[in-house]
Formats: structure tokens, sequence, C-alpha cells
């Protein structure tokens, strides 16, 4: 097999591994993409595991491109939403290839807040099995303080929202339930389906980061029935990053996405997107 193919063969791999990391699927395809052209440009005569090889440089990308959003001050948990995979409910989960790539919504979140170097840590590791030795040669710091990083990264992840999560058939019973007392502006009906810790997130929409909002508390969440309303008539159920989530749907263009994360019959989390500049590249299985 020739290097052209074993990298088509890769290709998968490494677009999973780099939306992880990053959190973007078109930043995770230029990231491959780079990859690519570093493999062009080297003599692999002596490679002899191309796929480790092929792994590292992506990673080496991804690296890069997280330091550099972090000097810019783009690493706050309410100042970026991370891509969402989306399927439209009529498509068969199966023929999506990205599906594979899929990974709670809510991890993908709390993943946000973890430094460049945790965070290929934890993927590489955690998600892809590379050994503490090759992670520290690609981040420049002994086996040790990779372990530890990981270590730290895991921690930081293992939160009710990235655990336990109901099953299909439960989480769809509890979506719909949210908007069919959004739809009756139901507050009781709100707040049965709500955690009372839960937490809504959204990036802002068009104001995005100057004005993303944090809201937490069911009570302050159903406080904002009206607006629910006014949206239940318009939502498209979705599969996001493999759990249930809404499409709100205006004239044929989507506004925005709520993934929901359930756990114990409860909705815990709602990460709204509903940035324009970035909706039409995460919901073309919706509106084609």
């Amino acid at each position: 097999m020739n290097p052209t193919e074993r990298f088509e063969r890769e290709r998968p791999r490494l677009r999973a591994a780099a939306y992880r990391m990053l959190g973007s699927l078109a930043e995770a395809d230029d990231a491959v993409q780079d990859a690519w052209l570093r493999l062009n440009a080297s003599d692999t005569t002596d490679i002899r595991n191309l796929g480790a090889w092929l792994m590292t440089a992506t990673s080496r990308v991804c690296l890069n491109m997280l330091r550099t959003r972090r000097t810019r001050g783009e690493t706050a948990l309410d100042a970026r939403m991370p891509d969402p995979i989306v399927v439209s409910s009529t498509a068969d989960p199966e023929l999506s290839a990205e599906q594979g790539e899929a990974v709670s919504m809510a991890l993908m979140v709390v993943m946000e807040t973890l430094s460049p170097t945790e965070r290929v840590a934890f993927v590489l590791h955690d998600m892809f099995t590379v050994p503490f030795d090759e992670i520290a040669t690609l981040v420049e710091k002994t086996p040790d303080a990779v372990r530890q990083l990981a270590s730290r990264a895991r921690r930081r992840v293992r939160t009710r929202e990235t655990q336990g999560h109901a099953d299909a058939a439960e989480q769809r019973r509890v979506v719909r339930a949210f908007f069919a007392a959004s739809r009756d502006g139901d507050i009781d009906g709100l707040l049965a389906v709500l955690a009372p810790d839960v937490v809504l997130r959204s990036d802002g929409g068009a104001r995005r980061r100057e004005q993303s909002v944090v809201l937490e508390g069911a009570q302050t969440v159903a406080s904002q029935a009206a607006m629910y309303m006014e949206l239940a008539p318009h939502v498209r159920f979705v599969s996001i990053n493999g759990a249930e989530g809404a499409a709100v749907v205006v004239q044929g263009r989507v506004v925005s996405l709520m993934s929901f994360t359930v756990v114990d019959d409860r909705v815990v989390a709602i990460d709204v997107l509903a940035d324009p500049e970035r909706l039409p590249g995460v919901t073309r299985s919706i509106t084609e």
C-alpha cells in the first residue's frame, strides 16, 4: 500500500482526533490536510509506522492551533461553543461518516476549558490510546508530566454532564416533553423535566463572544418560557453528537441548534449554537 492509499485509510481516524482536539470541523479538516502536505514533503523511507507518524503530525498542527487560540483569548467556556455534528432525524446514522467522530456535546463543551496540552494529552491517550512517551515528544514534556496532564484533564471532564446519559428513548421523551411544555407555556411542565441545577449556555448568536449567555438553575431556565414558546413551532428534532437535539428552522434556514444532556430523566445542560456565520457549515444535512 503506497503512502497516499495509507493516508486515505487513516483519514477518518485523523479527522476524528483533530475534531476532538479542536472542536471545529473546518479546522479539523485543515489540520488533516496539513499533515498530508507534510507527508508529501517528507522522505517516507524510514517511517516504520505511518499511522503513528500521521497522528503525530496532525496532533502537532492541532496543538499549534490551540495555542494560537489561547493567545487570542478565545478559550473561555462562555466565549466559544464547539461545532456540533448534526444529523437529520430522517437520516440513517450508519450512513453518516461524521457520526464516527461524534462525542457528546457536553464533553466537547467541558474540553473547551482545558489547556492546549491537557486537551491534546487527554484526547490522544484516553480516546486514541497513544502511549505517554509518544505524546511527551509531541508536547516537549516528560512522560510523567504528560501522565499528570492527562490525569488532570480526566478529573475535569468527569462531571455529571459527561456521565450517566439516558438512553436514546429516554432522551427523546424528555426533550419532547421540554418542547411540549414550552409550546403551552407550562412552567410547571418545564420544571418537571429540568434538573434543579440545569445550565443553559449559548454563544450569543450574531452578537457572539461579546454577549454570550450562561443561565443556571431550573427556575432561571424555565423563566425563558416565552422564548421557548416562540421557538417550539419551528423545532425539528435532530441528532447532535449522537444525542437528542433540536434545530430551529425558520423559512428553510436553521437559526439555532439546541443540544440537550439528559441524566436521570432530567435535562442537566442545554447548549445553544446560534452564530449565523457557523451554522451553515454544520447544518447541511438538515437543509439539503
